[in-house]
């Protein structure tokens, strides 16, 4: 991968290592944008404040201002900039230092804030209707000069009519700088103000209500239409409350634990594909092999496995070989010795020796046999090993259970071989191997069974169902798996004497394991003695269309 060729050697050979560097940057990370998350919503919130603070003075001295002759601008600006202690300059916007975003902003009617390099603020917000822009720009912002710009909005506000005024009141008035017009502060607030703003504090909260009296004459608490302008309650800037930050945290932890998931995923699907292939050589295909992605652990332990599935491939192949080899190297001594005692036989009329001819020539048959089923596993081993190709074509179940049973019928005269009734089953397979697996549980069940046996065929959804029963005592649950092992033979009822040479059952297993099916032994529900089932995946064979 090219991203690890930027990695330290030591990181790329070891995937524990990797891992752990690779979670703690996602930590890392993971703090690095909570911080800048926190610290971003509490800039734009901080931003939004300060907007909103200085959105009420901005339009109401731009206002003011407009609806004065150009003539008298400058001397109005002079007079209220020193009034509020704050510098009041007009600007052309083309030639004042904002960007892009900040020109559209004003052009759209908001109040601009920023900080200069020596620390004042500076406010800017455009005319109406005009392409200037009216600049203040002020130190920190004291109690004088709140109590200016409240006068000079009473002072705007007194001669206006009520429904104007509160129109005004409406649209001047934000979160951050709530006004109003109500009965204004305490009684005895009202009595000692006369005509100048009125402050009061909230130690609470930290917030600063002002107000001003709108209605002429002296003002009591004697006065009930007396009204007054209230500014406030001001509140200072608050941090991000708890359920903000609450939500920052639980989208930075979302994030990290989407990269952890990947950083693990990463790992597993090279576990998972090393998992599938020993999955695949455990089923028989010994030519699987993993791909090698780099040269850490895993990667080491890829190659380690490919070694080893190389390896024990070889021995499988060496071993089946030597098998083949010997067997078709026993036919030759076997068809000497078997015409040996022929000749023999017919050169001598000793009953005796006759007699023991015959069981030489008996025990040459088996001999003969036993050469055949060797020869046979091998072959299926060979074929397995080397993901040889089925020569599969449509089979009828019923039709090669009918051939079966017809070949073994005339060897086992004594027992009562049935097929059971039932629809036809069709399916694609190799039907020489799938007649030769259903031969041997056949032929097994004849060895064992007492007076019958039960061969059935059914069709189930996605597989095909052969089922071998037979009276006789029953394999033992403990060695049922163990009877499919080559050479395997039972202790008690299936042993030696009843016949067969422990490959019949193995071959079996092959063949179905080559078709990509199973075979399994019960108890028979219906006989009582064994039940050998093979299970085959059926593939559903298209009609024919006549022309």
């Amino acid at each position: 991968m090219p991203l690890l060729r930027l990695l330290p050697r030591a990181l790329v050979d070891s995937t524990f290592l990797r891992v752990y560097v690779l979670l703690a940057l996602a930590l890392v990370l993971a703090l690095g944008l909570s911080l800048s998350a926190i610290s971003l919503v509490d800039k734009v919130r901080r931003e939004q404040y300060h907007e909103r603070l200085a959105d009420v003075p901005m339009t109401l001295l731009v206002q003011r201002l407009s609806a004065l002759p150009k003539a008298d601008q400058a001397g109005w600006l002079a007079s209220h900039g020193e009034r509020l202690a704050v510098d009041l300059t007009l600007h052309e916007s083309r030639d004042d230092s904002l960007g892009y975003f900040e020109r559209l902003r004003l052009s759209e009617g908001h109040t601009l804030v920023s900080r200069a390099r020596n620390g004042h603020w500076q406010l800017y917000r455009r005319l109406p209707g005009e392409a200037r822009l009216l600049r203040a720009e002020l130190g920190d912002v004291s109690e004088a000069q709140l109590r200016g710009l409240v006068r000079v909005l009473g002072e705007w506000l007194q001669p206006l009519p009520s429904a104007v005024r509160q129109r005004w009141l409406e649209r001047l008035s934000n979160p951050a700088v709530p006004l109003a017009i109500d009965d204004g502060p305490p009684k005895e607030r009202r009595e000692t103000a006369g005509r100048d703003v009125v402050a009061r504090s909230h130690p609470a909260e930290g917030a600063l209500s002002l107000y001003w009296p709108l209605s002429g004459g002296q003002v009591s608490g004697d006065v009930p239409e007396a009204k007054w302008l209230t500014v406030g309650p001001l509140q200072p800037y608050r941090p991000p409350s708890v359920p903000v930050l609450s939500l920052v945290v639980v989208m930075v932890l979302s994030i990290l634990a989407v990269i952890i998931y990947l950083i693990v995923r990463g790992v597993e699907s090279r576990m998972t594909r090393l998992e599938q292939a020993a999955t695949r050589i455990a089923g028989g295909r010994l030519d699987t092999r993993v791909k090698v992605q780099s040269g850490d652990f895993l990667g080491r332990l890829g190659m380690a496995f490919n070694g080893m599935a190389e390896q024990v491939q070889s021995l499988l192949r060496a071993q089946q070989d030597m098998t083949r080899a010997v067997s078709h190297e026993l036919r030759t001594p076997v068809a000497r010795i078997r015409f040996a005692v022929q000749m023999v036989e017919d050169m001598t009329d000793d009953p005796a020796v006759r007699h023991q001819l015959r069981g030489v020539d008996g025990d040459i048959a088996e001999l003969d046999a036993l050469v055949d089923e060797i020869l046979t596993y091998a072959r299926l081993d060979s074929c397995a090993a080397n993901e040889g190709g089925l020569e599969t074509e449509p089979v009828e179940g019923g039709a090669l259970a009918e051939r079966v049973i017809t070949s073994v019928s005339d060897l086992h005269g004594h027992l009562d071989i049935d097929l059971v009734a039932g629809p036809e089953v069709e399916f694609t397979a190799d039907p020489r191997y799938l007649q030769r697996a259903l031969q041997n549980l056949v032929t097994n069940a004849c060895r064992h069974a007492t007076s019958r046996v039960r061969v059935s065929v059914e069709g189930e959804p996605g597989v095909v169902r052969f089922d071998v029963e037979d009276d006789g005592p029953g394999v033992p649950e403990r060695a049922r798996r163990e009877i499919f092992k080559p050479f395997a033979r039972l202790d008690d009822s299936r042993d030696r004497r009843s016949g067969g040479y422990g490959l019949g059952l193995s071959i079996v297993q092959k063949v179905m394991v080559w078709h990509g099916g199973s075979v399994m032994v019960d108890t028979g529900p219906a006989l009582g003695g064994a039940r050998f089932t093979l299970l085959l995946p059926r593939q559903e064979i298209a009609p024919v269309r006549e022309a």
